[in-house]
């Protein structure tokens, strides 16, 4: 048996019902976090609760709840679903009402619904690197909003995987923003680069937690944005997400990147990041 908060309530999975006119299933209006678990412990909780009212502001949406309590009814879920390695996802919707574009009354209560999912660590990813794609970015531009409507995001996936590839990179023109749900990082003469944070990409936790990383290991770091030919370019790659942690990037289409192997600085932001998380976990 599995357990879903709703609202301010842990119910039984069966127990939730979805109104046909919640406005995050008719307009995608609302918006999400994923946080990982490791070992049963939340990994930068704060950080994504945070983010979460922080989209929740950006689309005129009050969360009626405070930030210390939907995090002690986040990690009583993981507890009700003795969760080990998974994450956690969870939603708020600006809630039920008639259906019309403009925001309805005040009186309408956002909907909040979250649940747990059991999933062990992409390990094989994170040793032998990935393949991606490059995709035309053609989603919204306020990408900076982690918000339901991630359509632009699915196409540009999709396309990532009838290619055989784990991910696609997005570029508007010519310049490389971030990944269909990563942050994008290269390594060029002993520098890293990455999109700088503005509306074309979301300001990623993991991808916070990876440039602290480089800097206690002494990889400067730029965030300034690059094109595609640089990508293809550069001696190191790599993406980044709640998930996919530090996942290498070997190939870009039918390009090589480092002759096709997983390069020494990406190894040891692993390996720095690796100490972030429980022990017990950590790859052997």
């Amino acid at each position: 048996m599995s357990y879903t908060l709703w609202n301010d309530k842990i119910v039984k999975d069966e127990e939730v019902i979805i109104n046909k006119e919640d406005r995050g299933y008719q307009f995608g209006d609302g918006v999400y976090e994923v946080i990982k678990v490791y070992n049963g412990e939340m990994f930068t909780a704060e950080e994504h609760i945070d983010r979460l009212y922080l989209s929740a502001e950006k689309i005129g949406l009050t969360i009626p709840c405070t930030k210390d309590k939907l995090h002690i009814l986040l990690h009583e879920l993981v507890e009700k679903n003795t969760l080990g390695t998974g994450h956690i996802y969870f939603q708020i919707t600006r809630g039920t009402s008639p259906r019309i574009h403009n925001f309805p009354a005040d009186t309408v209560v956002p909907v909040i619904t979250a649940y747990t999912k059991e999933n062990e660590r992409p390990i094989a990813n994170f040793e032998k690197g990935v393949n991606v794609t490059f995709v035309e970015d053609i989603r919204w531009l306020r990408c900076d909003i982690k918000s339901l409507n991630l359509l632009g995001a699915v196409l540009a996936k999709q396309e990532a995987v009838e290619k055989g590839c784990y991910e696609a990179i997005l570029h508007r023109g010519d310049v490389v923003t971030e990944g269909s749900s990563t942050n994008v990082f290269g390594i060029k003469n002993g520098v890293l680069y990455t999109h700088p944070v503005n509306n074309f990409i979301l300001n990623g936790i993991t991808r916070n937690v990876v440039i602290q990383c480089a800097n206690e290991i002494g990889l400067p770091v730029k965030e300034e944005a690059f094109t595609k030919s640089a990508a293809l370019e550069m001696d190191e790659l790599f993406v980044t997400s709640t998930t996919s942690e530090v996942t290498p990037v070997i190939k870009i289409d039918d390009a090589y990147i480092n002759a096709g192997n997983v390069g020494d600085w990406t190894r040891k932001l692993q390996a720095q990041f690796e100490t972030k998380i429980p022990k017990s976990l950590q790859v052997k």
